[in-house]
């Protein structure tokens, strides 16, 4: 790969803090991270956030073809370039924003469930994360590089105070395990705080059923809303729209004490009390 900052001085370029655009300046951390995760040579690659095609080069070595999205336009000529100097003609690079990617087309085109790549900046994770989820039955496994602080929330469990909607969203219908830690000084710019790739792994059956998926993530967002509040009080005056009344019965149902708030759910319980609130809320009015 050639050096972030003798490209960008090249082509005239600076990073973007809107865009969260941290450059990785290592080789072999590159290296490292596309074999930690585990890439064939059959598989199909989902990349988000090209950038400088840090990533992209050695994906493009490792795998059958490689997707790479990139939305900063000032990026793409450079990218084309560097994909032509490397060789790397099974990339096609899509200039688009990955909230509008077409996952399911992608997938269906290739006939095979992808595998995905990314260095998330913190603004967009959240995002990002709720589309990967939502389009799961077309990704394999997903390998991303986030800031240590978000990746220690989606790896939390239930009782720790880093647990949040997306720890259990994710927790639901994935496994979910650490593979490095990637210094601040091997990016550059260099940002604050040390990143960490976790890997999501879509492949296995969910332990956890329901019958609303939608709903039941809409009573995780709900129960997280007011996180100082109790269960009882955060969900009545939530967008649920229901009354007090209709969530002690939900709770009592669930086998969960109105006082207890949301962090302290596991995601057995956030399943029993999605079904719970779902069965009241179908109830008519007494």
């Amino acid at each position: 790969m050639t050096s972030p900052r003798t490209l960008l001085k090249a082509w005239d370029i600076f990073p973007k803090k809107q865009l969260g655009q941290n450059f990785l300046v290592d080789p072999g951390t590159a290296s490292m991270i596309v074999s930690r995760g585990g890439v064939l040579p059959e598989d199909v690659i989902l990349e988000i956030g090209s950038g400088l095609g840090a990533l992209t080069i050695p994906l493009s070595a490792a795998a059958k073809k490689v997707y790479a999205i990139e939305k900063d336009d000032r990026l793409i000529r450079l990218l084309e370039a560097e994909l032509a100097l490397f060789k790397a003609d099974n990339v096609i690079l899509l200039h688009q924003d990955v909230l509008s990617t077409d996952i399911p087309a992608m997938a269906a085109l290739e006939k095979t469930r992808l595998l995905v790549f990314a260095n998330l900046p913190y603004n967009i994770s959240s995002q990002v994360l709720i589309k990967l989820i939502e389009n799961r039955q077309y990704l394999s496994r997903c390998i991303l590089m986030f800031q240590k602080e978000l990746a220690e929330r989606l790896i939390a469990k239930a009782g720790n105070k880093a647990y949040g909607r997306l720890s259990v969203m994710l927790q639901y219908c994935s496994e979910i395990r650490f593979l490095a830690t990637v210094k601040a000084h091997l990016f550059h710019p260099k940002p604050k705080i040390d990143s960490e790739i976790i890997e999501i792994d879509f492949s296995k059956p969910s332990p956890y059923e329901t019958g609303n998926e939608p709903f039941f993530f809409s009573v995780i967002k709900a129960a997280f809303s007011k996180r100082r509040k109790t269960l009882k009080n955060a969900l009545s005056s939530s967008e649920l729209g229901m009354n007090s009344e209709q969530v002690s019965l939900a709770l009592t149902t669930a086998g969960i004490d109105p006082v207890r708030r949301a962090e302290t759910l596991s995601v057995k319980e956030f399943v029993g009390l999605g079904e719970a609130i779902l069965q009241e809320s179908a109830r008519p009015p007494q």
